[in-house]
């Protein structure tokens, strides 16, 4: 039996907060679902005419480069990341917890709760990207789709923690990754016509990733992370290592550089260390381009 694709995108808008007139229509009916489809074939996702949660994304970070500036946010930094209740330093000026002036924070009911049990044993962190244009964007995408990621690092570098580390952010796309885990999302819109809106809004030229591998395919040219990203990841990662335990190590190939696909052994908790999305799910493609084995080389050496 088929999707109700009427009943289906109904559901899906009252969830995410969308409506027909986003894709110039009026009702939940089978002209809506065309539409859909119309839209999702001229933006290269596949056209069934569901609204899902990647649609709802992609359409969502086009809709704010439209109508969108950037407004900056007075925010209240902190030099520190929280874990059980536990305060760890990190080597970084522009940190905002979630409950601090101008902060992100997850909803209730969007990760597993530990408070009050012994300190939640994580074993990987995940680095993500999250094709909107801003934290704020994400965040608000994240909480409308009713999952988590325990840091958003912004276009500038700012670090947002949106929730303690103990609890397990649905952020990793299944339990078991997700209670063992901890993750980030890196602000980068992805496509490169989005080049624009960061150059209008004061952040710059992005670099343009291009020759990126994932899961033996090719990627087409994409936008990569700014510098003061990276460095704000490493700085992350250092005191993530710190907090944690986590080692600095990264899935490696058989020439001993940062691997490009899948790697089974990370989600079913074999590995211990720092990876990419891609290396837990086979359906994931960020963050390619991210030469982890390097970073960390980096970060040790300092």
């Amino acid at each position: 039996m088929g999707v109700d694709k009427n009943f289906y995108n109904e559901a899906s808008a009252s969830k995410l907060g969308w409506d027909p007139t986003w894709f110039g229509e009026k009702y939940f009916d089978d002209k809506l679902v065309r539409s859909i489809k119309k839209w999702q074939k001229a933006n290269g996702l596949t056209s069934d005419g569901l609204c899902g949660p990647t649609t709802f994304r992609r359409l969502w970070t086009e809709r704010q480069s439209e109508i969108d500036d950037h407004k900056p946010v007075s925010c209240q930094y902190a030099n520190y990341i929280v874990y059980n209740n536990d305060f760890f330093p990190i080597e970084w000026d522009k940190v905002v917890l979630w409950s601090e002036p101008g902060a992100l924070k997850a909803n209730p009911g969007t990760h597993y709760s530990y408070a009050g049990r012994p300190k939640r044993n994580i074993r990987y962190f995940v680095n993500h990207w999250d094709v909107c244009l801003s934290s704020k964007s994400c965040a608000s995408v994240l909480n409308k789709r009713g999952i988590s990621s325990h840091f958003v690092i912004d276009n500038d570098g700012t670090i947002y923690q949106t929730l303690d580390m103990q609890h397990g952010a649905w952020h990793a796309g299944s339990e078991r990754a997700n209670r063992a885990s901890v993750g980030v999302e890196i602000t980068n819109a992805y496509y490169p016509k989005y080049q624009d809106w960061y150059i209008k809004n004061g952040f710059g030229e992005r670099p343009l990733v291009e020759n990126a591998w994932v899961h033996h395919t090719k990627l087409e040219p994409f936008l990569g992370f700014y510098p003061q990203q990276i460095e704000a990841l490493k700085a992350l990662w250092k005191a993530i290592h710190k907090a944690t335990g986590i080692p600095y190590e990264t899935p490696l190939n058989q020439f001993g550089n940062t691997s490009t696909q899948y790697e089974q052994r990370v989600p079913y908790g074999k590995f211990s260390g720092f990876v990419s999305h891609y290396h837990v799910s086979k359906r994931k493609i960020d963050c390619a381009g991210l030469d982890i084995k390097t970073l960390l080389e980096d970060i040790e050496e300092d």
